[in-house]
């Protein structure tokens, strides 16, 4: 495994863990908000505290799972091909992807920078967007880094596991 791979790889398990946080954390917001509303009131802003966390496990989780192949993937078809084709397929797919999901970061950063000149905030708590956009479009990039090692390996590497 090359240096680059090994830092992605541990970029992606460092992300993993930070998100798993996260849950950790939405799982407690939701279990207090529920006993709060049951003896008193419920917790002010557990939406929108929900919604940030829920984009940041989710945006973390992008590169662990592609790393893992935890994405859905129907390879019905593509499973009858030969193995050189059946690489070449896969190759052709991380590379799309790894376009989309650049495309897609950047896109999400230039509406973080709009975010961060207007100052938007939620409208109960009062808490800043943008960081979570940013961090939205840095597990997009992270996910596309992830694409650029499956490209970068020998080709036919994806096969050996499938044998």
């Amino acid at each position: 495994m090359s240096q680059f791979e090994k830092l992605v790889e541990r970029l992606v398990n460092l992300m993993a863990v930070v998100g798993g946080i996260f849950l950790v954390g939405m799982v407690a917001i939701t279990c207090a908000n529920i006993f709060s509303r049951v003896v008193w009131v419920p917790i002010r802003g557990t939406f929108e505290l929900m919604g940030y966390a829920g984009a940041i496990v989710t945006a973390f989780a992008l590169g662990y799972t592609q790393i893992k192949k935890g994405h859905v993937a129907v390879d019905v078809l593509v499973n009858k091909y030969p193995a050189w084709a059946n690489a070449l397929v896969h190759r052709i797919n991380a590379f799309l992807c790894l376009l989309f999901f650049f495309i897609v970061g950047w896109q999400i950063t230039k509406k973080a920078n709009i975010l961060m000149r207007t100052g938007e905030v939620t409208e109960t708590l009062q808490i800043i967007y943008y960081p979570f956009t940013y961090a939205v479009a840095f597990g997009c990039f992270v996910l596309a880094l992830v694409l650029v090692v499956e490209l970068i390996k020998p080709f036919g590497s994806e096969m050996k596991g499938k044998r």
